[in-house]
């Protein structure tokens, strides 16, 4: 317990001092997921909007694949990713293996089925609501889909924030691609693994604590957000 205790103190002992090495994993833990949130957002939103109010043969078999990503583990993406960029895969002479890049790859797969199912099902439960009278207007598909994302903004920016969530609770991919390189690829999750088995406790719990934390904030941006969506809309 009296370790247990020295542990937490020396924790946050290295967040109050913003101690170099912590400060270097959070600021690249920060990097890969806002970045790979920012391209899943990027190609999610419009592929959730499209599916939401376009009807077409083989729609409801992407909904359904969409759906199945969401649950998709990460080891096997980071997998795929690691074979496509090795040196022996059809990537390879890219030489991005091992970097963050790979990393912000991983993830954007990760994320981008996530943010597109739920942001469908968010627009198109908009669209049943308004489909007439967009219509009506003489709105076309790409206007409707349009007028919808901005109308339900405020509900997929807290879809993008659980998908933020994600990426940076992440550890099995970009453990796979990134190698946790100390320094280099090194993230929040892949150092507290390696810091907890090397017995490391007060930069695990530092980390752990700086984790946790940005998980409550999210949610609790979220939960504002939501909040001020519906006193402002009813």
């Amino acid at each position: 317990m009296n370790d247990l205790t020295q542990a937490f103190a020396a924790a946050f002992k290295l967040i109050g001092r913003l101690d170099p090495e912590l400060l270097g994993i959070v600021t690249l833990s920060l990097e890969v997921s806002v970045t790979a949130v920012m391209i899943a957002a990027a190609m999610g939103l419009p592929l959730g909007a499209a599916l939401a109010v376009e009807r077409f043969r083989g729609r409801q078999a992407i909904v359904v694949l969409l759906n199945a990503l969401m649950g998709l583990p990460p080891v096997v993406v980071g997998l795929v990713v690691y074979l496509l960029l090795s040196r022996a895969g059809p990537l390879g002479s890219l030489g991005i293996l091992f970097t963050p890049t790979a990393m912000i790859i991983a993830q954007s797969i990760l994320i981008t089925p996530i943010i597109a199912a739920l942001s469908r099902q968010t627009i198109e439960d908009a669209w049943r609501e308004y489909e007439e009278q967009l219509c009506s207007l003489g709105a076309r598909q790409l206007t409707a889909a349009l007028t919808l994302l901005w109308d339900t903004r405020y509900s997929l920016v807290t879809i993008v924030l659980a998908g933020f969530g994600r990426a940076a609770a992440e550890v099995g991919a970009v453990i796979i691609v990134g190698g946790n390189i100390d320094g280099v690829t090194r993230v929040m999750t892949t150092a507290i693994a390696l810091e907890t088995s090397k017995g490391d406790l007060p930069l695990a719990l530092g980390l752990g604590i700086i984790l946790v934390g940005l998980v409550i904030t999210l949610n609790a941006a979220a939960s504002l957000i939501k909040e001020a969506a519906q006193r402002r809309y009813g």
